[in-house]
This record gives C-alpha cells, structure tokens and sequence, in this order.
C-alpha cells in the first residue's frame, strides 16, 4: 500500500478537494440563509406563523447545525440528514394529511418510524462499538 501523498499531485487533488468542498458547504449555508430570511418574510406579510412554518424553521436550523457540526470537525454525522429527513416528512405529512390517502399517511408515518430506529440503532452502535484511534499516519491527513 502505497503511503498517503506519495506524489505531489495527490497532495495538490486533495487540497483543491477540500477548498471545493468548504466552496460547496458555504454556498449551501448561503442558500439556506436567503431561504430561511424569505420564509421569515413571508411569514411577516402573512402577520402569522403555523406549525408547518415552525417545522420549516427547524429544517432550516437543522441545516445550519450540520454544516457547522462538519466546519468544527471534519465530520457529518449521518443523524443530522436523517433528523433533516424525519421532521420534512413530520411537515409533510402535517400540511398535505387532507389530501392523502390513509395508506399514504400509514407509509409516511412508517417512514418516519424507520428513520427514528434507524437513529436509535446508530446511537446504540456508536456507544455500544466505538470507532478506534486514528493511526497517526491518517491523523496527519485531517
């Protein structure tokens, strides 16, 4: 196996990666910001604010709390997307229930239950099988 950054040009690809991954993630905290400031307006002109426009907001912080989380230490942790994903399919399932079929709330609300197991098996498994130190050849990497 060959050691990390033998060439030059390994080191160059991944630096130039990771500028355009810190480029992408700041984009994305820009784009929920402008999105977040025109729900908040939107919410002003209407002069009221429903569960659905609180979950909304929640989304929103939800998605600044996971880039922050990644700027901090490098990392994602998979929990974040999917609470992303259980409280958009909580909204969902809150704004459209008139319109949707019983088996479509029984499945959005199995997806949900799902998502939740999901989180509660990685929690388990996180506390249960810790990760291992980071060889120091790889530590010099982060």
């Amino acid at each position: 196996m060959k050691p990390p950054y033998e060439h030059k040009t390994d080191k160059i690809a991944h630096q130039a990666l990771m500028w355009i991954e810190r480029l992408g993630l700041g984009l994305v905290t820009i784009a929920t910001f402008f999105s977040l400031a025109h729900e908040l307006a939107r919410m002003w002109q209407a002069g009221m604010v429903g569960l659905g426009d609180l979950l909304q907001l929640f989304l929103y912080l939800e998605v600044f709390s996971m880039i922050n989380s990644y700027f901090g230490t490098g990392k994602l942790p998979m929990r974040y997307p999917i609470y992303i994903a259980m409280v958009a399919l909580a909204r969902y399932l809150l704004l459209d229930m008139k319109e949707m079929t019983e088996t479509h709330m029984l499945a959005v609300s199995a997806a949900i239950l799902i998502l939740a197991i999901s989180v509660l098996v990685m929690r388990f498994g996180h506390s249960r099988y810790p990760y291992e130190d980071i060889p120091e050849q790889k530590r010099d990497l982060l």
